[in-house]
């Protein structure tokens, strides 16, 4: 099979896994599999996603034997050096201006094929597996970076060809996707990464990534989804909360127009209404994602992951409890997680109603420490602030919690977007006062009331502030970390305050005095619960501030 063949089959393969016929996408990929580099990479693209979904160990493994194959099958048909040309390459990489069209995409799709592998050897329990995906993931940016030598000295005759726009496609969304990963990275990663041979410049990044989703390139999808789960999810989590809504719609209506009922579009129309605040349509479109197909049920549980939150962000436990406990019997991610919310949720709900639902709640607290999942070693950390929460349900005497599912709702970045509705704003701030004026009557104080007390006052800060009170929140701050001394557990809420208390003088545009606080807590403050996620939101906010470059010099920008 030619070369153009593989793409105009990979194309069809690609038009049915977003019509939702996975199964059938596979059966086109499999029988030229190990003798089309381009069969290969589809058919190991999509098992590794299916693994990244189920955590199941043994889709891992399959994933994991198919990319192998694909390295081989790659392999076959890269350039072939000779020793002295191997060695001379460690020391100066020079564009292969030489090869074939067929070599050059050889590159382009081995280097896809590490990156997958690396993001799969990450999943392994050890260090010598992270050591190696740190190796993969290294190799594979220098490809991409040598593929985008070779469009530089490319002469216009094969620029001419009809697979040239797939080739510039891949270099443009794995440039793009370095780059932009490189640029999140809290400044000091940034510098030992810099060091490792790495480079990072976001705003290059997103503009390789725009030019990529808009190229009709068999890879514009790549380029697209990566732009929107940025949009959509990484400025959320790990940054401000400030995502391109507009940016995202623009991306998505060609795949709406054309894939209609497909459930990763579905899936994404339903996060923007979230992000805009459009809960009830959100939560109609996240049913229709789960009724367009049963082939993957991993793509149901992304929202049932969404639907818990976004009846959180009404108040409507029950229905928030409903999707937790879906999630608890039916997704592999993160059980400690999912057991930690539904509890959580359990705590928001009168205990009538918690008995009538046949749950224990404190059961339910003690089981979180035995569920979380290790890497290389490491516990997750929201995995490890979880079982930290859960450990006063470990006492003869429980000391029931206040609103934790309003507290992770914080750590999740949730009143950003609860911020877009200032009705149910407003209805969470009258839940969080009833728990402060519970906390100031209650007779007998245990020794986690400072730390409930402060966990009260900091997600009060955050709801005045989306409202615009303003003095009130900054009331709210200065009261948590006027409480230091006095917090004996939740050792997280003094920095992350002064994080929130610095985008409060932001929005006052004092913005001399946000840098001061934020970089406060930035640099006085180590070993606390959530350490790395605050360092992220740091950096995304002190970028937006303009108090330290977002770029390399030009002599080192480009990825």
């Amino acid at each position: 099979m030619d070369l153009e063949m593989a793409l105009k089959e990979c194309f069809e393969a690609l038009n049915l896994f977003l019509n939702n016929r996975f199964a059938d996408a596979l059966a086109l990929l499999k029988p030229w599999k190990n003798e089309s580099m381009y069969h290969s990479l589809g058919y190991s693209s999509i098992l590794v996603m299916q693994a990244g979904m189920t955590f199941d160990p043994k889709d891992i493994d399959t994933a994991m034997t198919s990319l192998r194959e694909s390295v081989q099958t790659c392999q076959r048909f890269r350039k072939k050096t000779g020793i002295m040309e191997s060695i001379l390459s460690l020391w100066s990489r020079q564009p292969a201006d030489n090869m074939t069209e067929e070599e050059r995409h050889a590159e382009l799709c081995y280097a896809e094929i590490l990156l997958q592998k690396a993001a799969l050897t990450f999943l392994d329990e050890n260090i010598i597996s992270f050591i190696k995906g740190g190796m993969r993931m290294r190799q594979s940016y220098q490809i991409y970076k040598d593929c985008q030598a070779m469009l530089d000295v490319m002469e216009e005759v094969e620029k001419q060809k009809s697979a040239f726009i797939h080739f510039r496609g891949g270099v443009l969304m794995g440039i793009g996707s370095f780059n932009l990963m490189m640029s999140l990275l809290p400044s000091r990663v940034l510098r030992l990464m810099e060091f490792l041979g790495f480079s990072g410049d976001r705003e290059f990044g997103l503009s390789e990534l725009r030019e990529g989703a808009s190229s009709n390139s068999l890879r514009s999808i790549l380029s697209a989804l990566t732009l929107l789960m940025y949009n959509l999810y990484i400025t959320v989590i790990l940054g401000t909360g400030d995502g391109n809504l507009t940016e995202a719609e623009a991306l998505l209506q060609p795949y709406r127009e054309k894939f209609p009922n497909g459930a990763l579009i579905l899936f994404y129309t339903a996060r923007i209404a979230v992000l805009k605040g459009n809960f009830t349509f959100a939560q109609e479109k996240f049913l229709a994602c789960i009724r367009s197909q049963e082939e993957w049920r991993q793509i149901h549980h992304l929202c049932y992951w969404e639907l818990m939150w976004t009846y959180s962000f009404e108040q409507n436990w029950h229905e928030a409890y409903r999707y937790a406990d879906l999630l608890c019997k039916e997704s592999k991610w993160s059980q400690a997680i999912y057991v930690y919310q539904k509890a959580a949720i359990l705590c928001m709900l009168p205990d009538e109603d918690v008995a009538k639902l046949g749950e224990n709640v404190a059961e339910l607290f003690k089981q979180v420490n035995g569920l979380r999942l290790r890497f290389a070693g490491e516990s997750i950390p929201t995995e490890k602030f979880a079982a930290k929460k859960a450990q006063r349900y470990f006492s003869s005497e429980p000391v029931k919690q206040v609103v934790p599912a309003l507290e992770m709702m914080y750590v999740w970045n949730g009143f950003t977007i609860v911020g877009k509705r200032p009705d149910l704003t407003e209805s969470i701030l009258s839940t969080l006062e009833r728990a402060e004026e519970q906390l100031r009557n209650n007779p007998n104080p245990s020794e986690y009331q400072v730390d409930d007390q402060c966990v009260v006052q900091l997600l009060k800060g955050l709801c005045l502030r989306q409202l615009g009170r303003l003095v009130q929140a900054e009331i709210c701050f200065n009261h948590v970390i006027s409480r230091e001394s006095k917090i004996k557990h939740d050792n997280y809420l003094v920095p992350f305050t002064m994080y929130e208390l610095g985008l409060l003088h932001k929005q006052k545009d004092d913005i001399s005095k946000a840098i001061t606080v934020i970089e406060n807590a930035k640099m006085n403050y180590k070993d606390y619960s959530m350490e790395s996620r605050l360092h992220f939101r740091i950096h995304a906010a002190l970028n937006t501030m303009g108090s330290f470059p977002a770029k390399f010099p030009p002599s080192r920008m480009a990825a």
